[in-house]
C-alpha cells in the first residue's frame, strides 16, 4: 500500500503546460504541497513551438521550450513535487480520489487539478506518421523555417490553418492549401489574408490520399472530390492544421464534456461537476487556447482548490 493512501496528496496536478505549472506555483505558495505529474509531453504543446512573442514579460520573445523550463524551475522553487508519469485512470466516486499512474501505481488525492491539455489531430495516414518529423509537421510556426524557399502544402480550413498558411507564404515559395469543403471556416479577416496572398493556392473540395516519399516528403497525392481525379503535388513539406483534441478520455465516465471532449466547468470558475475536481488550460478551453489564458485558469484552479480545502477544514472544526 502506498504511503499516499494513509496521507493523501492535498493537491494533485495532472499536466505540465502553462496551466499545470501556474497551478503548482500558486498551490505550493499556499502551502498545499502539490504533486504534479508531467503527462506524456512534459512542458506541453509549447515545447514543440519555437518563438513565443505574445506572452507578457518577454519583450524580445522567448523560445517555447525555454519558457516551459522557466515555469518548471519556478514551480520547483516553491517545493512542488514534480514527477514523470501519465494518469491512465481515475476513480472520482469518493474522496480521497483515486488516480492510476502509468497503469500500475495508485495514488490518492483530496483535490485534483486537471491540466492535461490538448494534442494536434492527424489525418490518420500511415505515411503521415512514418514521415512525421521528416517533412510532415503539425506546427508550421515551429517547422516552417526548414522549408524556406520550397513548395509546401497545408491541410485545414479554419483559423489555425489560415494563420499557418499565411505564415508559410512569407518564407516558402508556394503554399497549397487543401480544404475538404467548398469554403473556409476561418474568420473573414483570415480568409482575406489567405485568398489575397499571391503564392497561396487554395484547393477546395480536395483531400489527401497519400504522402509520397521514402525518407522525406517528395510530394502528395490529392483527390478532387468533384471530378474524382487524383493528381500529385510536388511539395517537400506537409503541414496538418485540422484542430486539436483535448486529452480528457480518462475522465469520460466522471465529468461533463462537450462533443469534442473539452471539459465543462461552472462559468467563471474552473470547478467541474465533482466538488474538489478542477479543470484548467486547453483541456477545458476551446476558444482561446493561449499560453497566457491557460496560465490564468491554472491560477484560478489553485485558488479554488485552496478555498475548497480551507472551507472543509473550517467545517470540520
Amino acid at each position: 500500500m502506498s504511503m499516499e493512501k494513509q496521507s493523501p496528496i492535498q493537491c494533485l496536478i495532472l499536466g505540465s503546460g502553462p496551466a499545470g505549472y501556474t497551478a503548482a506555483i500558486y498551490a505550493a505558495r499556499a502551502g498545499l504541497r502539490p504533486v504534479l505529474y508531467t503527462g506524456s509531453q512534459p512542458g506541453g504543446q509549447l515545447t514543440i513551438t519555437t518563438e513565443v512573442e505574445n506572452f507578457p514579460g518577454y519583450p524580445e520573445g522567448i523560445m517555447g521550450p525555454e519558457m516551459m523550463e522557466n515555469f518548471r524551475k519556478q514551480a520547483e522553487r516553491f517545493q512542488t513535487d514534480i514527477r514523470y508519469g501519465l494518469a491512465t485512470g481515475v476513480d472520482f466516486s469518493k474522496r480521497p480520489f483515486k488516480i492510476t499512474i502509468d497503469e500500475s501505481e495508485e495514488i490518492f488525492a483530496e483535490t485534483v487539478i486537471i491540466s492535461t491539455g490538448a494534442s494536434a489531430k492527424w489525418l490518420g495516414l500511415e505515411s503521415e506518421q512514418r514521415l512525421n518529423g521528416h517533412g510532415v509537421s503539425a506546427c508550421a510556426v515551429c517547422d516552417g523555417f526548414f522549408f524556406k524557399g520550397q513548395d509546401v502544402a497545408i491541410v485545414g480550413g479554419g483559423d489555425t490553418a489560415c494563420e499557418e498558411a499565411a505564415y508559410l507564404s512569407k518564407i516558402c515559395n508556394k503554399v497549397y492549401m487543401l480544404v475538404r469543403r467548398d469554403e473556409l471556416r476561418a474568420s473573414r479577416i483570415m480568409q482575406k489574408r489567405v485568398l489575397n496572398a499571391p503564392n497561396i493556392e487554395v484547393l477546395f473540395n480536395h483531400s489527401t490520399v497519400e504522402i509520397l516519399g521514402e525518407d522525406s516528403v517528395s510530394g502528395i497525392l490529392v483527390k478532387d472530390h468533384l471530378s474524382g481525379e487524383e493528381k500529385t503535388l510536388n511539395v517537400t513539406g506537409f503541414f496538418v492544421a485540422i484542430g486539436h483534441k483535448p486529452n480528457t478520455d480518462i475522465f469520460k465516465n466522471w465529468l461533463d464534456m462537450d462533443e469534442s471532449g473539452y471539459l465543462i466547468t461552472t462559468p467563471g470558475t474552473t470547478q467541474t461537476k465533482i466538488p474538489g475536481v478542477f479543470a484548467a488550460g486547453d483541456a477545458q478551453d476551446k476558444v482561446y487556447r493561449q499560453a497566457v489564458t491557460a496560465a490564468g485558469t491554472g491560477c484560478m484552479a489553485a485558488l479554488e482548490a485552496e478555498r475548497f480545502l480551507a472551507a472543509e477544514e473550517a467545517g470540520a472544526e
